[in-house]
């Protein structure tokens, strides 16, 4: 019996948005392919997986680089024994801190924009690339409040998001048509997830685990996303704490 699969693209820590969309995956009988830049943490989550009985892999893959991904996507879609090609793609990957504008770097102003734009569209375009041939599958980016708007001190955020944003559009317009599902998810508020809590542990305290977004809830509408019927499909949707202001 042949299984379907997946590729989520930034996964790091178990307690993260990236892993908690393998998980899911993974329990609606996915083969969920777990790919990151640091193959210690994207072997834990499918370790984790396989242990509770579903089935994942590892991928130490580097979203920025050309080569690299180019890789994944021919290792993912080539023929493999009780595996089918994925039809559903999750770009996850993203950096952020808050560093004044005058203070901004111009390696940090194009890191930014490797990891959170550039990354996007090369996944974006090897999925097109596999799935628009078949006529069908989903790709997901996720996206953020500064895919909105520009907040002080977020620049450098703000430019590569709000670009992963419009490649989310045009993707959608140019494939929609061809079948390809192509999806925008605008994260408004803080994750609960291991890097919140390690990173900024005041910020946790202040707003409680109602006040921040519940990673497994959020997976959740991934999956749902992918599963919407064709007549009715999202093209973006904003999810946010109810607590959250905006």
């Amino acid at each position: 019996m042949t299984k379907p699969s997946a590729i989520v693209v930034g996964v790091g820590a178990e307690e993260g948005l990236g892993a908690a969309l393998c998980r899911r995956f993974a329990a609606e009988g996915y083969h969920a392919i777990a790919v990151g830049r640091t193959l210690e943490k994207v072997a834990k989550v499918a370790d984790a997986i396989k242990v509770s009985g579903g089935s994942a892999e590892a991928s130490e893959t580097d979203a920025t680089d050309e080569t690299s991904v180019i890789k994944l996507f021919e290792h993912a879609f080539a023929r493999r024994d009780g595996i089918a090609a994925p039809d559903l793609i999750v770009f996850n990957a993203g950096i952020n801190r808050n560093i004044g504008f005058r203070d901004v770097t111009a390696a940090e102003f194009e890191e930014f924009w490797r990891v959170c734009c550039f990354g996007g569209f090369l996944v974006g375009r090897e999925a097109a690339r596999h799935l628009v041939p078949l006529g069908r599958g989903t790709v997901i980016f996720t996206g953020a409040s500064a895919s909105l708007r520009g907040k002080a001190g977020f620049a450098q955020f703000a430019a590569a998001k709000a670009g992963l944003r419009m490649i989310s559009q045009s993707m959608a317009r140019e494939f929609g048509r061809s079948g390809l599902h192509v999806a925008h998810t605008i994260i408004d508020g803080g994750i609960d997830g291991e890097r919140l809590k390690s990173r900024r542990p005041e910020f946790f305290e202040k707003n409680g685990v109602d006040g921040l977004l519940n990673i497994d809830a959020l997976a959740d509408t991934y999956w749902h996303i992918h599963r919407q019927h064709p007549s009715a499909w999202t093209q973006e949707i904003d999810l946010r704490p109810y607590k959250e202001n905006f």
